[in-house]
């Protein structure tokens, strides 16, 4: 069955996923993977449906207990994890993420995000001008990863001396994101999740007795008709925007470069007219090799998807990877096209859950993209990378480059 394809935890697969998706696409375009016990959604169409299908949802709790949807209740052991997860706007449905999105859009504006482009420039050309010195080394290691955080935490007003911490919590907290994730994983985000959140209270604290002009400031004094953040829902925001926008653009980034050294003709199409090309490849770069390949949402009500019949209590898995590679929704979608106009992409969602830091991302990855394609236009791939073994959010152990 073509089902069988579908193996997240073999490396081969992880490696390349996008077979497994076409057969699935083209044979079995919803079907339960009794591993995991979800129902995977590989079509583009299907896929873009249900993320706005308010029969579905991030949580079932908002309407159901554990025991009326059949499901086990949360490990108490690993209560500090989903105290902080459960209250992000990732995992939260209306009226509470309508309200918390709200307020926290008060605060997290375009304006704000525009503010921080200058930042962005400079931290990304000072990351470059260490790689350029070095005459080259990981990619991922010298600007992929150390940019979002740095600007993460310049927009958080986390001080540059405790900017190594932020790190480590995060890949820590997004183990438990995985399929079927370990007891040591969930050791991990239980500790990382506890002390994440002691040291933002304590920020917060600071910050409301002598604010400055950075987000968690703005997020602290922000109201709406009398309404304002809870001191938990604003340390689950400034998670949630450190780890979404932290894996999402360190992927993006290594696995981008990834395709551009395996398609040197259109490298080679984008170095020679980087001002004009830039903004549709980046969105081509997400399209095609997207960082998130899975999505999941609770089925609230029986719902039929192709022809099948998937009832309440079910989990299902849509595959953004396979999506953003249908051709029935793109053109030659397995050829990467840096001129690609047509390219509504899902990789930041879509619906009520749609990225909010969408713009933010995309800063980050024009000014990453453009430092390095400007001032190192000679940048060659060493090796062969190797994938991480996460499936979910997908990326690169590190990418060996010279310049």
């Amino acid at each position: 069955m073509p089902v069988s394809a579908f193996d997240p935890w073999s490396a081969a697969f992880v490696a390349h996923p996008y077979d497994a998706y076409a057969e699935l696409r083209e044979h079995a375009p919803v079907s339960h993977y009794a591993p995991s016990d979800q129902w995977l959604v590989s079509r583009y169409a299907d896929v873009s449906a249900l993320l706005r299908d308010r029969r579905l949802g991030r949580t079932y709790t908002h309407r159901f207990t554990h025991e009326e949807f059949g499901r086990p209740a949360p490990d108490p052991a690993h209560e500090p994890f989903h105290t902080l997860n459960d209250n992000g706007l990732l995992d939260l449905e209306a009226p509470d993420h309508t309200r918390i999105r709200r307020l926290v859009s008060k605060a997290f504006t375009p304006r704000m995000v525009e503010s921080l482009r200058p930042t962005v420039t400079r931290l990304a050309d000072d990351l470059v001008t260490t790689l350029l010195a070095d005459g080259g080394g990981d990619l991922i290691a010298t600007v992929a990863e150390p940019l979002p955080v740095a600007v993460i935490a310049e927009m958080l007003g986390v001080p540059e001396s405790d900017r190594h911490l932020l790190r480590p919590w995060s890949a820590a907290i997004t183990g438990m994101f995985e399929l079927n994730p370990s007891e040591e994983t969930a050791r991990r985000a239980v500790r990382a999740s506890t002390e994440f959140s002691d040291y933002l209270r304590a920020l917060i604290r600071e910050r409301r007795a002598d604010p400055g002009g950075d987000l968690i400031s703005s997020l602290a004094q922000v109201a709406d008709e009398g309404d304002t953040l809870s001191e938990q829902e604003m340390v689950s925001t400034c998670v949630l925007l450190l780890n979404a926008g932290h894996e999402a653009t360190v992927n993006t980034t290594g696995n981008g470069w990834w395709a551009l050294f395996r398609n040197p003709g259109e490298l080679a199409r984008l170095r020679a007219s980087v001002d004009e090309l830039l903004p549709t490849a980046v969105e081509e770069l997400m399209r095609y090799d997207t960082p998130l390949q899975m999505f999941e949402r609770w089925v609230l009500e029986d719902i039929e998807v192709a022809g099948v019949t998937i009832p309440r209590g079910s989990e299902v898995a849509l595959l953004f990877g396979s999506a953003n590679r249908d051709p029935a929704r793109f053109t030659d979608p397995d050829r990467l096209d840096l001129g690609r106009t047509d390219n509504p992409h899902i990789t930041f969602g879509a619906g009520i859950h749609f990225c909010l830091g969408a713009p933010l991302a995309r800063l980050e990855l024009t000014e990453s993209y453009g430092a390095l394609l400007r001032r190192a236009p000679g940048m060659k791939l060493v090796r062969e990378p190797a994938w991480q073994p996460g499936y979910v959010i997908r990326g690169l152990t590190e990418l060996v480059v010279e310049i």
